[in-house]
């Protein structure tokens, strides 16, 4: 009989311990600090940049992404030879508005050029920098192009004219809520085939 009292202080005093030691544990892991996962994005494969010649019949020409599809610009405000350049897999699109020169005049040309910059100004709001370059195109034209980061909606804008017939604009534009940040090795991709657009770029009358 006393011994079966011993045993079962025993087994008593085993448990409380189990249980000091289980509520000790209990504490210690709800005190530790916690850390978050860190994000992570969707792997992104981007294909060649391989090009082709563009097919449709515009007073323009230049080599496009062989990955690319092109489009008329199908809005209520959208004008002859206004196209999109659309990647499928990438959700990015390429608009580009075209304005025919020939009738105007040196107002005119200014006029398109300043609302070409007032559209890029439009993103100043949400842009922490917008960097403009002139450049020239190996065809002599006169080019114009703005690189924005931050959380805009186009991270990369131009025009481009010969000064005296033809003036073209294009904005980079991404179909997606994902940010910039994880965009960007696409964004770079894209603004690489603008600038081949630009270096083969050639009217049809010349």
């Amino acid at each position: 009989m006393l011994q079966a009292k011993k045993n079962s202080i025993i087994k008593l005093a085993s448990l409380k311990a189990f249980l000091w030691i289980a509520l000790a544990a209990g504490v210690a892991s709800c005190s530790a600090e916690y850390t978050p996962k860190p994000k992570g994005y969707n792997r992104i494969d981007l294909p060649s940049q391989t090009y082709r010649q563009l097919q449709e019949e515009h007073p323009y020409t230049f080599e496009i992404s062989e990955h690319a599809k092109v489009r008329p610009d199908s809005s209520g405000i959208a004008q002859p030879h206004w196209i999109n350049i659309i990647y499928p897999s990438l959700g990015a699109n390429v608009q580009l508005t075209y304005k025919d020169l020939s009738d105007g005049n040196d107002k005119m040309l200014n006029n398109l050029v300043e609302d070409a910059r007032k559209l890029t100004s439009k993103h100043q709001i949400k842009a922490y920098a917008i960097e403009e370059t002139e450049i020239k195109t190996p065809a002599g034209d006169v080019a114009a192009v703005f690189e924005l980061e931050g959380e805009v909606p186009s991270q990369f804008q131009f025009y481009v004219t010969d000064s005296t017939e033809h003036f073209l604009r294009g904005a980079l534009y991404f179909r997606t809520a994902t940010q910039n940040d994880s965009l960007a090795p696409v964004i770079e991709f894209v603004k690489k085939d603008i600038v081949h657009l630009l270096n083969t770029l050639k009217w049809k009358n010349k």
